[in-house]
Order: structure tokens, then sequence, then C-alpha cells
């Protein structure tokens, strides 16, 4: 499968001839990176319009910290947190994911504007999920998922991550499809950080090209998470810089994400995964150019 045909298109969303950046917006006092940030409404739709200025393409709104250990607020609370900024940025013309586990949370985002369903569970914790992206004729994310993170890094031991990986998502991708979501919606990612510790995510990132073997467009979120917290500390022993402290180191992975043929990174801090990303298209036509000139000899 080429680059090109990994990144692939998703009807329902624009097209890009690159990979696309979707920006975060945490609607949560307890995100690990950001909590509190964007908590009111209005800070959060004036965050998510800054991320495009910045280069977003699609800004994602969640109103449920997924970290390890988090506890889950109830529906009300996620809807009242997420609705009102993703009508607020729908109305500004923004393409709107939203990143929930509920499918009355995603039913009542997509009414009010929203364009992608983004499930970190697959359509695990919520049996309605899937029947509501269905109806509904959304994307829908389809995320590497063993379970909620209340209790820890939950089943976190893997012979091969990467068979056991492409292997769990295919089992779920199939489930959705026979729930009825369309196979030209369907997006995968492997859940970086999700029940894995820091050396599967690097192995991970290491064999994307094994994720798009399952011919879907490839979703990549490792924005300030533990695994580059690791990468970057100074020794074994030693402190993790923080969250905010990773972006540099995460717009290494969008370029490398991208140009392992990604269709979409998600991140928190956008103006340099942008500039990546398009670094990354501009060597990846080089390239081809350089191919065709060489063909035409």
């Amino acid at each position: 499968m080429s680059k090109q045909s990994g990144r692939g298109r998703v009807v329902g969303l624009p097209a890009w001839d690159r990979c696309a950046v979707i920006g975060v917006v945490n609607v949560t006092p307890d995100s690990f990176s950001d909590g509190g940030r964007w908590f009111d409404t209005a800070a959060a739709v004036k965050h998510g319009l800054a991320l495009v200025a910045e280069g977003a393409d699609l800004v994602d709104v969640g109103g449920e910290s997924t970290r390890p250990g988090a506890t889950r607020v109830d529906e009300a609370e996620e809807l009242k947190r997420v609705i009102p900024v993703v009508r607020g940025l729908a109305a500004e013309g923004v393409t709107v994911s939203v990143d929930t586990m509920r499918a009355s949370v995603a039913a009542q985002s997509l009414a009010a504007g929203a364009a992608l369903v983004n499930d970190v569970s697959g359509g695990l914790a919520d049996p309605a999920m899937i029947p509501v992206v269905a109806e509904a004729g959304a994307p829908f994310v389809v995320m590497h998922w063993r379970g909620f993170l209340e209790g820890g890094n939950v089943k976190g031991v893997y012979d091969d991550v990467v068979t056991e990986v492409v292997d769990e998502l295919h089992a779920r991708v199939e489930a959705v499809l026979a729930g009825g979501v369309s196979p030209d919606r369907i997006v995968v990612d492997p859940g970086l950080g999700f029940s894995k510790d820091a050396e599967h995510d690097l192995v991970l990132l290491a064999h994307l090209d094994r994720l798009l073997t399952l011919g879907h467009p490839l979703l990549v979120a490792a924005s300030r998470k533990r695994f580059l917290g690791r990468v970057l500390a100074a020794g074994p022993e030693a402190a993790p810089p923080p969250a905010r402290e990773r972006d540099a180191a995460t717009a290494a992975v969008s370029a490398l994400a991208a140009h392992a043929g990604a269709w979409a990174v998600r991140v928190h801090e956008v103006r340099a995964t942008a500039d990546a990303v398009r670094v990354a298209r501009a060597v990846e036509g080089a390239r081809a150019a350089g191919n065709g000139a060489e063909g035409a000899r």
C-alpha cells in the first residue's frame, strides 16, 4: 500500500494533499496537559479558533479526560461542557471532531455541527455508539483500546505489540463495519499511551506501515504523551519534562508520521506540527518529482 493510499480520503471530511492537523481543545479541569485552561465555553471556542489560525485543519473537542487514573464525568456534565463549544466552533465554519465515548454526546455533537466522532474506545464503552454513528453517516475514529484507565495502565502486556494492536484493531473495525458504518468513513488509531508503555509506543511508531495495511486512513495521537517525556528525560532515573515542554518532540513525531503516510496527527500545539507536515509533504513531492525525472531519462 502506498503512502498516499494509506493517507486516503475520509468521506464526509475535506480532502488534504498532506497529513491533516487536528488541534485539541480539552474542555476539562483535569486533562494531563492543559487541564482547566479552556474549561470556560468562550475560552474554549476562542482557543479552537486560534488553533485554526495556527494551521489546524480540524479541532477535536473533548469534555472528559482519558489520562490514566482519571475518573469519568457523568453524561450531563460532559454534554454541558462539549455541546456549546462544538456549536460555537461549527458556527464559525470550523471542521469539528468530538472526542467522546458516549453515544448521546456523539449524537448531540453531530446535531450541533460536529463532522467526526473520535471515540478512544472504538465503540466498546457504549454499545449505542456504533448505531448512532452509522445512522448519522458520520466518519468515525476507531482507536485501539483495552479498557478504562481508572486503575492505571490496564492490560498493557504484549508479546508482539505491533501484531497484537493490528489484529485487535482489525477485529474492532470488522465489528464497526458490521454495525453499519461505511468503510470509507473509518479512521484507525493505534492508541499510543493507552495500555501501552513507552517502549510499546515507540515500536508502534516505528511500524506505522503495518497499521496502514488495515486499509483505512491512520490517525497518530502522540502529543505530549508520557513516552515522549521518557525519551526527553536526561537519564533513566531522571524526571521527564512536564507535558507542555514536549511540543518540539511532538512536532518531530508529526513529521515522522506524515512521512510514513498518516492521514492526520492530533496535537495540542499546532503551529510547529503544521510546519512539520508541510515540510514532510514538500519532501514527498520532491521525491516524486525526482523519481519522475529519473524515469523519463
